[in-house]
């Protein structure tokens, strides 16, 4: 399979799990920008595998479940569930709000797990598989404020300053407006969206690392997001707080995982990287 057919192969599971509905063929080949008969035959396979189902009514398109038993199966194994559970829960309990961590993923951050503190009253409840918007989250720029300013800029221009109907009034627009958010965000110690990403919302972010040393490379971030109306000013300070004791606990766990998944050394190997011509049995 050529490099062609494998990117419109993706761009196609893209558009399904962005859309959610299902889609009629012509639809999706249309928004692909691929003809009819290669949408069929990339759906075919794509159905062939249990990746996409077709209902027998109206004839859509719409992705299986299967998709998110392999991002499970893939979380569970690298432990990543269990490890965010007990923080996540701990931090929903304190805070009475949405908790979320995020982790990079080459230029980009990915939700992959999260907790309901809310109990009553109004609850932010947003889906965890949209993307994010780096400018326009606090989860994006706990983690772009601890990158040198020319790699958080390429990043976000590679991306562009989109604004999106659901995006708030107070998004980030401009370079500028980035780099003087991303200079508050260092010397506040947390990064701050109020209304930036979604209308009548508010996020409290911190970054946490691969380990417990100072240069250890950033792992992921932590969140915590409610209405506005809740996620008062006179909050911030205590949610970052509570949020810095999560990734603090977050990196010492990531440390344990790291070790864990570590491959072992056999022993002869050991020797021989210490220059020795003993061999070990």
């Amino acid at each position: 399979m050529s490099v062609a057919a494998v990117q419109r192969c993706l761009d196609l599971i893209e558009l399904l799990a962005a859309e959610g509905e299902g889609m009629e063929l012509i639809a999706i080949a249309d928004r692909v920008g691929i003809p009819a008969s290669a949408a069929h035959r990339i759906l075919a396979t794509l159905m062939e595998r249990g990746f996409v189902r077709q209902d027998p009514g109206s004839q859509n398109y719409a992705l299986s479940v299967r998709l998110a038993q392999l991002a499970f199966g893939y979380l569970d194994s690298a432990g990543l569930p269990d490890a965010a559970t007990v923080v996540l829960a701990a931090l929903a309990r304190q805070t009475g709000d949405y908790c979320r961590l995020a982790v990079v993923e080459g230029d980009d951050l990915v939700w992959v797990a999260r907790a309901q503190g809310a109990t009553s009253g109004l609850r932010y409840d947003p889906e965890m598989g949209r993307s994010i918007a780096l400018h326009a989250t606090a989860t994006g720029k706990a983690w772009l404020s601890t990158l040198p300013e020319n790699d958080a800029l390429r990043i976000v221009f590679a991306r562009g300053f989109e604004t999106q109907p659901r995006m708030g009034p107070n998004v980030v627009k401009g370079v500028d407006e980035l780099r003087a958010d991303l200079k508050k965000t260092r010397r506040r110690g947390y990064a701050l969206a109020v209304e930036e990403g979604e209308i009548g919302t508010c996020a409290v972010a911190v970054p946490f690392r691969a380990g417990i040393e100072a240069d250890a490379a950033v792992a992921g971030t932590l969140s915590v997001a409610g209405p506005v109306g809740r996620m008062r000013p006179d909050r911030y300070p205590e949610i970052a707080e509570a949020l810095k004791t999560a990734a603090a606990e977050m990196q010492r766990i990531w440390c344990v995982r790291k070790r864990q998944m570590a491959p072992s050394t056999p022993p002869a190997a050991r020797q021989r990287s210490r220059g020795s011509s003993r061999v070990v049995a």
